[in-house]
C-alpha cells in the first residue's frame, strides 16, 4: 500500500487532487481513498489531505503519519517540519515549486520531483490551481500509474472546455515534471 500526505492551501485543489488520484487508481482496478484534514475551512488556510491506493481492499481513514509519498502544493511549505514528519525510508516527494529544490534534503527523501504547476495552470485553464498539473506528475514520479487513468479520472470533476484544458493539464505535468535520485 502506498500513503500519500498531501500539504497545500485551500483554493489550490488539496483535495480534489487526492480524490481525483484515488480514482484514477480504482479505474485501473486497484482500490484507492481520499480524505482531508482542514483546520479552517477557507481560502488561503493550511489544508492536508490523505490517500492510500493498493492492489487490496483500502479499508483504513486515518490521517496518515508515515506516508511513503509527500506532495506539495503550496511552495511556502516546502521547507515545514510538518511536511517531513514521519517520512519513511525511500520516500517521495513531489513538489509545485519554480525555484531550485537543491537545498531540499531529509534523510528518508530518495526522489525529489519539481514542477511549475502554477505556471502550467495559469497558461492552460487560466487560474493558479495546480491540482490538475500535480496529478500527471505524481504519476510520472510515482510510477503507480499511466497516464490515461489520471486523463480519465477528470471526466468526474469537469466537462467540456475545462475538461479538455485540465487533460492538457495533466499531461503536461507528466511531461515537464523534473525527477531527482537523492
Amino acid at each position: 500500500m502506498s500513503e500519500v500526505r498531501f500539504h497545500g492551501r485551500g483554493g489550490q485543489g488539496v483535495v480534489t487532487t487526492s480524490k481525483i488520484l484515488a480514482n484514477a487508481f480504482v479505474l485501473t482496478g486497484q482500490f484507492g481513498a481520499s480524505f482531508p484534514m482542514f483546520g479552517f475551512e477557507r481560502r488561503g488556510a493550511p489544508v492536508t489531505a490523505f490517500g492510500r491506493f493498493s492492489h487490496k481492499p483500502v479499508r483504513e481513514k486515518t490521517q496518515i503519519y508515515n506516508p511513503d509519498i509527500l506532495v506539495v502544493l503550496d511552495p511556502s511549505q516546502r521547507d515545514s517540519t510538518a511536511v517531513f514528519q514521519g517520512l519513511l525510508p525511500g520516500g517521495m516527494m513531489l513538489l509545485n515549486d519554480s525555484a531550485d529544490p537543491g537545498d531540499i534534503y531529509h534523510k528518508n527523501l530518495k526522489r525529489l520531483a519539481v514542477i511549475d504547476a502554477n505556471k502550467i495552470a495559469l497558461e492552460e485553464i487560466g487560474l493558479a490551481i495546480p491540482n490538475t498539473v500535480i496529478v500527471g506528475a505524481f504519476a510520472k514520479m510515482s510510477g503507480l500509474l499511466d497516464i490515461e487513468p489520471c486523463c480519465d479520472a477528470l471526466q468526474d470533476y469537469f466537462s467540456g472546455k475545462k475538461l479538455e484544458a485540465n487533460i492538457v493539464c495533466v499531461k503536461r505535468g507528466f511531461e515537464e515534471v523534473e525527477l531527482f535520485d537523492l
